[in-house]
């Protein structure tokens, strides 16, 4: 079998290939390089690949590596893309690899596609043939703006495994629980008029005044109704993130927008929180004025995979670490969607992510290919897996 490069000279492939995702089309990439790349090495290594390009994105694809049968199996899942950054920030070039300090600096190195170079070093000597359950690696596009990756998954509903790592940044120790996402527009459209005379307008401004009061009372009742002692933030959120309306002080305002973030705990539907917030805000609303409230994307659900699953209670007893939650969202909630049991555990620190200089410690490597090794023996090469 064709020899492959080591793990660190693979993630400095990795990161040389940008691949930003960004809701901001200036700053928005392909991620085509980097799902070649992998097509050829797991190609290499004796998997079946796939690319699949992602519907109704240009430029965007998913990538599939399986080996092996069976109705269990493991997925190993991670992300192509990288957020933005500020070049000048960065102290060594974002997209060369650099060692210093016992470290790897580079944007991805911790979030997240070093993780697929852990993967290969873990799987670079397994015999496939003596697989007695599947295992899938993906590699998805645009984690980080829409998700529309991990969607076109979902949307396929194809079997990929029963069980189901996500590689993010957990300093290898395992997570089971995330809270959901939710972006919100919620707009008022009024009647414009001259301000010297009040009658000649309806103020979308004014509305919205009252609209952000009833939601900061909801935010309030919300609050005291759920909380969760395993999470660091133990109830959900709601910020006001953004509003703009009208165009200039001597006319009634019109229209105005506010741009709302939820963060419901797991148990919390999202759809369900969208109902009882329009519902909520149609009773205050003044007369004469129109609301509508739209997602600036679909949303993430929260994640909440059984303390005492299989894949929970195998991962902890790998690094030691009881399962943990996560203020950050992933991909797990549309595995789990999927029947599957999800388990976010990577190398690198979440720390570390979404801004300058991001690195991944040297000292993470041996271990964790341990345990993605120790994994996938458990899961896919025991006939009891």
């Amino acid at each position: 079998m064709p020899s492959l490069p080591g793990l660190i000279p693979l993630a400095r492939e990795l990161i040389a290939q940008p691949s930003v995702s960004s809701v901001n089309p200036h700053w928005d990439q392909s991620n085509a390089a980097v799902i070649e790349q992998l097509h050829g090495w797991f190609s290499k290594l004796g998997f079946q690949v796939e690319t699949l390009p992602i519907p109704g994105q240009t430029g965007k694809f998913n990538l599939i590596a399986s080996a092996g049968k069976g109705p269990r199996g493991l997925l190993l899942a991670g992300h192509t893309d990288t957020v933005p950054f500020d070049a000048g920030q960065w102290r060594s070039d974002p997209f060369v690899l650099s060692e210093r300090n016992q470290r790897l600096y580079g944007l991805g190195s911790a979030d997240m596609k070093s993780f697929f170079a852990f993967v290969i070093e873990a799987v670079r000597e397994l015999d496939l043939k003596k697989l007695r359950q599947p295992l899938t690696i993906i590699a998805t596009a645009d984690e980080e703006s829409n998700m529309c990756g991990a969607r076109h998954f979902a949307d396929m509903g194809r079997h990929l495994g029963r069980y189901t790592l996500v590689g993010e940044p957990t300093d290898w120790q395992p997570i089971r629980m995330h809270k959901g996402i939710a972006m919100e527009s919620i707009r008022i459209s009024g009647q414009s008029g001259h301000s010297s005379d009040p009658s000649l307008g309806n103020s979308a401004l004014e509305g919205m005044h009252k609209i952000m009061a009833e939601l900061l009372q909801w935010r309030k009742q919300w609050q005291q109704q759920y909380s969760d002692k395993d999470f660091a933030v133990p109830f959900p959120t709601l910020n006001l993130g953004h509003i703009h309306g009208g165009d200039n002080p001597n006319r009634i305002c019109a229209d105005c927008e506010l741009q709302i973030d939820l963060r419901p705990l797991p148990g919390q539907s999202l759809q369900s929180l969208r109902e009882e917030i329009v519902e909520r805000l149609q009773q205050v609303l003044p007369g004469g004025l129109k609301l509508q409230m739209k997602p600036l994307f679909a949303g993430v659900e929260a994640l909440q995979t059984p303390a005492d699953s299989e894949m929970v209670r195998l991962t902890e007893s790998l690094t030691g670490y009881s399962a943990g939650s996560a203020a950050f969202a992933t991909e797990a909630p549309f595995f789990n969607a999927l029947g599957m049991q999800s388990v976010i555990l990577g190398p690198g620190s979440i720390n570390q992510a979404h801004q300058p200089d991001e690195y991944l410690s040297l000292a993470q490597i041996e271990p964790g290919v341990t345990i993605l090794k120790s994994l996938i023996k458990k899961l896919c090469l025991h006939e009891s897996a």
